[in-house]
């Protein structure tokens, strides 16, 4: 099973995560988009899912890989004033989980959230940032790409995604209205 997210060079992976959290001593765990907590003090950790995620591009390429996704909930306003939750108890819940189910480490590490403001969304992890009284684990919004990638509208060199999906084919966005027709 590929194990690379096509159209995603750059990742973070389950393994990556738990290694730089394991190597800190207790200290709050936020998370933060584009340079501001968007999680507030009293998350809750409410599932951990294991992911396996099978896919045809627009190419006809078959992908598959992992996904571990992990799902915060904010608390209640008596947890908010306690703060936030410790990278060693985020990492108790997580080894409790990995007992039961089975999650990969070399899995991207995606990161759930949304409340009555903010629509839930899958968060990617660009980085975690270990500081001397907080550790904070930075996530960028997900987007949407074309997986076909050079065989789609790109020139491209190989002679099996030409086949597959030429560029200005139109094998990835919508037909030409002289193709249409209307019965």
């Amino acid at each position: 099973m590929t194990q690379t997210i096509p159209g995603l060079a750059d990742h973070t992976t389950t393994h990556t995560l738990l290694d730089t959290l394991r190597a800190q001593p207790q200290r709050p765990l936020e998370f933060h988009l584009h340079g501001e907590r968007l999680v507030p003090p009293g998350y809750h950790v409410t599932e951990v899912k294991a992911v396996t995620v099978e896919s045809m591009d627009c190419g006809g390429k078959a992908n598959a890989w992992r996904e571990t996704i992990i799902q915060l909930m904010d608390g209640s306003a008596e947890e908010a004033q306690a703060g936030f939750m410790t990278n060693r108890k985020f990492l108790a819940i997580y080894d409790r989980v990995v007992k039961h189910i089975s999650v990969r480490d070399e899995a991207e590490v995606r990161f759930e959230y949304g409340n009555s403001v903010t629509s839930a969304m899958q968060y990617h992890v660009t980085h975690i940032e270990p500081q001397a009284e907080r550790v904070i684990v930075h996530l960028r919004t997900p987007g949407v790409q074309c997986k076909a990638g050079d065989a789609c509208g790109q020139p491209t060199t190989s002679a099996e995604a030409e086949d597959a999906c030429a560029p200005g084919s139109g094998c990835c966005g919508p037909a030409t209205t002289d193709l249409i027709t209307l019965g």
